[in-house]
Parts: structure tokens; C-alpha cells; sequence
């Protein structure tokens, strides 16, 4: 058992979050009524991704991919996107990259979802409510956007769920739900959490997402819930754990390189 897991391990347990940390340990149920079964997870204990598990770009990945409605500075690629020593890491690294849409961007980056290949693939795997969960340390470098994040499998959103963003700081959480309303504008319900030194360790964030409800844990403590039923979502979801550049402001010329680890992503269902 590594130093770093048995360390998170017992600051789970003080907090007494619903998922133990610890290499080979148990998973506990979520925090939450109910039968659970853990239908999806991944330790990243081996040597490289589970790619059965794993894409390493959106569906529309043509020789790497970006979030071009965003206007993010990164160009995906899969060699950005390795796994040792017991976690994930996306490295997002100050290279130009030419893209397969013929323009240059200033970083290349790693992200994983949980969907396709390709545009007309199938993906790995979607869900529908359940309770959603990841062990993450998010770098500590200005420029940055890391998200634990879910887009729907129809790739039209929204709906959109965000278990955890990171915007403009890294001291304060982001967790957020998108949704249309009637009159067909895109609305978004947010709620923030900090401050606190989240580059200096890992942090669990989840998601609990019923048919009547979302409530959002941060190591184990339940920060926001959101009843309304036009801000809940009902169709099949992708996962996607993903490190973009460049939101809201570009990185300053000293930052050339930044890293984020994922020690394990889980996935619960009633």
C-alpha cells in the first residue's frame, strides 16, 4: 500500500466519506438510501489505460480532438494520457499542435471519456443516474481547467452535469448542472465550494443523480443539491475526466507544463 493512499485513506475515514482510498480496499456504498451496486470503476493499477474502458478524446476524435465551442487552447492527444504508480495522469504540456482541423494550438493535453473512438462508434459505456465518483488532484498552475464532468451520449447538450470544474482558481470548486428551458435558452444552476489548498492533495468529488435530484459531495460532505425537476436530466451520459488549457485566461509565459492525477473513477447504481 502506497504512503500517499494510506494518508488519503485516513483523511476519508476522519471525514467519513463514502469511498475508502486505499490500494486493494473495500468500496463502501454511496452516502445515500438504497441498495448500491458498483457497476463501473477503475484504479489505474497497471501500466497503461484500460482502453476498454477509456477513449482518449470526444466522439468526434479524428488524429486528437478539442472543445473548439470553448475556444480552449489544447489539442488532445492520447499520448498526453498515461498510467503508473497507482493513478492516471493528464499532462498538458506547452507545445504547439497542429490539429487535424488544420489550426495550431499553443498546448497539446489529455483527457479520457467514456465514449466513442470515433464519430459513428459506439460508446464504452453511458449511464443513467447513479453516484458518481473520482479521487482527484488538480494542478496547481495558473491557466488551467480540469473537470470531472458529464455530456450526454446524443452528444447534444444541453443537458450537461459537472461534478467538479475548476475556473479561474484553484482554491474553489465548480459544480453545476446545464439544462434548456422552455422557451429553449440554455440555463445553468452552479454552486461553488472553498476555499481551499485543493493542488496540495487529492479530493474526492461525486455526484448523486436520481430521477427527483442531484446533490454534489465534496470529500464526503454533501455542498449543493438541486430539486427542480427541468434542472435534473434524464437521458444516457459519457464520463469524462479531462485537463483543458486556457480558461478563462490563457496560462502566464512561465507556466509550461502542468499535471493531473486521478487516483480511481467509480460508478454506482441502484
Amino acid at each position: 500500500m502506497r504512503v500517499g493512499r494510506v494518508r488519503r485513506a485516513l483523511a476519508v475515514a476522519a471525514l467519513l466519506v463514502a469511498t475508502a482510498c486505499g490500494h486493494g480496499g473495500t468500496s463502501r456504498p454511496p452516502p445515500a438510501p438504497g441498495h448500491w451496486k458498483l457497476i463501473f470503476h477503475d484504479e489505474f493499477d497497471g501500466s497503461s489505460l484500460d482502453t476498454r474502458r477509456w477513449a482518449t478524446c470526444y466522439d468526434w476524435n479524428r488524429d486528437g480532438c478539442t472543445n473548439s465551442s470553448n475556444h480552449e487552447e489544447q489539442w488532445y492527444l492520447p499520448g498526453q494520457v498515461t498510467v503508473g504508480n497507482g493513478a492516471l495522469s493528464l499532462t498538458a504540456v506547452r507545445r504547439p499542435t497542429r490539429g487535424s482541423d488544420g489550426k495550431t494550438y499553443p498546448w497539446t493535453s489529455g483527457m479520457i471519456s467514456t465514449g466513442r473512438d470515433h464519430w459513428d462508434g459506439r460508446p464504452r459505456r453511458t449511464f443513467t443516474y447513479g453516484y458518481f465518483e473520482s479521487a482527484v488532484r488538480i494542478p496547481s498552475q495558473a491557466g488551467m481547467f480540469p473537470a470531472f464532468w458529464m455530456m450526454p451520449a446524443s452528444r447534444h447538450t444541453p443537458p450537461e452535469l459537472d461534478v467538479m470544474e475548476f475556473l479561474g482558481s484553484t482554491r474553489q470548486v465548480l459544480m453545476s448542472t446545464h439544462w434548456r428551458g422552455g422557451d429553449g435558452a440554455r440555463r445553468t444552476e452552479r454552486g461553488t465550494y472553498g476555499p481551499e489548498d485543493f493542488p496540495a492533495d487529492y479530493h474526492v468529488f461525486a455526484l448523486l443523480w436520481t430521477r427527483h435530484e442531484l446533490t454534489w459531495f465534496v470529500d464526503g460532505v454533501a455542498r449543493l443539491r438541486v430539486t427542480d425537476p427541468e434542472r435534473v436530466p434524464h437521458v444516457p451520459m459519457e464520463v469524462l475526466v479531462d485537463l483543458a488549457v486556457g480558461l478563462p485566461h490563457s496560462p502566464p509565459p512561465s507556466v509550461r507544463e502542468a499535471r493531473m492525477t486521478v487516483d480511481w473513477v467509480r460508478v454506482w447504481q441502484q
